[in-house]
């Protein structure tokens, strides 16, 4: 009869000056989180956040504890791993159109909640097999922050799939539906709390890579009734499920780094979720349960009678004699600008108006386009000075003033009904007052609704004029207009 004979070596004690590091990336880190709260200091926020990464990583390579737990042909595959993956994600970056921006932020949400995943199923695997071996069952508390790791990880990868998916247009934008959907959900929950209760007190195998099924399945169905307007918001929430993930990945390899790192983006992101409820004026369980968008109420610009109100439309020339001779103009981008790629003309248009001697600057609403902050990059990327763009609080008391209130591709930020239809999907969303200038543009493709399926008000104003067309193409015959004015 033989017998299994485990012999355990203590592994070595980070040294104190990879800690030390450690530390000081930590300390950028939330350096630049403050960075990124203005515009004018984002950009170096940014390279501030991702020079700490890379400083962070070499140092790991050189860690005693890292070199025990790992065989050196492991660390040269990871090492290659990461090549690749910088191969990939550079040109990727580099070449992303701003539209596709969303989908991108989607991917690497998706990619950070997988890889902490796949850190918890590697590390549980390993200490099933050492305890299988006859070695001790891993404690209660490491188990459970493997299975945190796991489930978030596995909620945050998949869901973030879909949310592309929905970006992307390979399926409806729109919020896809079911009977028993929210029962069913809530018994997938308790299905998987369930499990990774069990998997904590038997650490089975089985129970683990159920646990990790249901929660892929969780993600999944957690997000295909969502609908696009609240896509934004949604981002931002999967984003503080990956921080979260990857915090819990830290308590997993013993890293103070990745706790520290991944609580921040977790704590961020759910701030920011939050934020970006408020300005919707919708709570976060309304925009999460509430399937935003999904009734198209009208679409032609009938009224509640069945009549089919009119619309104002005028000519490039027209348009561009009242923009030349304004006092004021108010640029207030949505996500059609993005679609048209339109940011450099609309930068163009603002600069020769400013020549005129026309005061311009850009009206910003919190969920504009389809994640967080993405006029903002939008602008950023055509060069637009920093204090021309004003966010929402800033810019609706100078709306008043204004002459002109240029909307371009933007569509439920700026209707009236959020403010004057009680009942309407939007009401009680803060917008961009535009209808307060005295004279509104608006550029838009079609009569279509927005993504709250809903007619825009402003749009039947009988101080409103229409230009139909591509953004991009229609910005471009206004400066025309007004170099000839």
């Amino acid at each position: 009869m033989t017998a299994a004979i485990v012999i355990q070596v203590l592994p070595p004690h980070t040294p104190v000056w990879i800690d030390l590091v450690y530390l000081a990336a930590a300390v950028a880190f939330i350096i630049a989180l403050k960075g990124l709260s203005s515009p004018k200091q984002a950009r170096n926020g940014n390279v501030l956040a991702a020079a700490a990464a890379v400083v962070a990583v070499v140092v790991t390579f050189f860690n005693p504890v890292a070199q025990f737990s790992h065989h050196t042909t492991n660390l040269v595959l990871a090492i290659i791993a990461m090549v690749v993956g910088a191969a990939i994600a550079v040109p990727v970056a580099r070449m992303v159109k701003m539209t596709a921006m969303p989908q991108l932020v989607a991917i690497f949400n998706g990619v950070g909640g997988g890889a902490a995943a796949l850190i918890s199923i590697v590390v549980f695997l390993g200490d099933a097999n050492l305890h299988t071996l006859g070695g001790a069952k891993p404690a209660v508390y490491a188990i459970t922050e493997g299975m945190l790791g796991l489930l978030i990880g596995c909620v945050s990868f998949s869901g973030s799939a879909i949310a592309f998916i929905k970006l992307q247009e390979l399926i409806t934008g729109r919020p896809i539906t079911y009977p028993g959907q929210q029962v069913i959900n809530g018994l997938v929950g308790v299905a998987i709390v369930g499990l990774a209760v069990a998997t904590v007190a038997t650490d089975s195998v089985p129970l683990m890579i159920a646990t990790a099924v249901l929660s892929l399945v969780l993600g999944v169905i957690f997000v295909l009734p969502i609908g696009g307007a609240d896509v934004p918001v949604l981002i931002s929430l999967l984003n503080s499920f990956t921080g979260l993930a990857v915090a819990a990945s830290g308590f997993t390899l013993n890293n103070n780094l990745l706790i520290i790192a991944g609580t921040l983006v977790g704590a961020s992101g759910i701030l920011l979720t939050r934020m970006m409820s408020k300005a919707m004026g919708r709570s976060l369980s309304n925009v999460l349960f509430s399937a935003f968008g999904s009734v198209v109420t009208a679409g032609g610009g009938a009224d509640g009678a069945g009549e089919t109100r009119q619309v104002k439309s005028g000519t490039p020339e027209d348009i561009g004699v009242l923009l030349a001779y304004a006092r004021k103009v108010v640029i207030i981008p949505g996500y059609g600008l993005a679609v048209a790629q339109a940011q450099h003309t609309a930068r163009e248009l603002a600069d020769l108006l400013m020549d005129k001697g026309v005061e311009v600057f850009y009206a910003i609403h919190p969920v504009a386009g389809r994640m967080p902050g993405h006029m903002n990059v939008l602008l950023a990327e055509a060069n637009v000075p920093y204090d021309e763009l004003k966010e929402m609080d800033e810019a609706n008391p100078e709306m008043g003033t204004a002459d002109v209130a240029l909307v371009v591709g933007a569509n439920d930020t700026v209707n009236p009904a959020a403010k004057n239809t009680v009942g309407s999907p939007i009401y009680g969303m803060p917008i961009i007052n535009a209808d307060d200038a005295a004279q509104v543009v608006f550029l838009k493709r079609s009569m279509r609704p927005g993504f709250a399926g809903i007619d825009n008000d402003l749009l039947f104003d009988e101080k409103t004029t229409l230009l139909f067309g591509d953004a991009k193409d229609t910005l471009s015959k206004l400066v025309k207009a007004v170099e000839e004015a």
